[in-house]
């Protein structure tokens, strides 16, 4: 299981990888479009909205 941080309220979730995919229920339920990857050396960005790495 890997860490997602929201970038809109600071929500820590899990990733789509794990079996509840909590990002993007977080996605889902708030609109919040962007995480970034809460694990230590990656500081990669998805925008849920566009599918995309930013």
């Amino acid at each position: 299981m890997h860490l997602r941080e929201c970038l809109s309220c600071g929500h820590v979730a899990c990733c789509d990888s794990s079996p509840n995919r909590h990002a993007s229920a977080h996605f889902a339920n708030t609109q919040h479009p962007v995480m970034r990857s809460f694990e230590p050396g990656e500081d990669w960005r998805w925008c849920f909205v566009d599918q995309v790495i930013v």
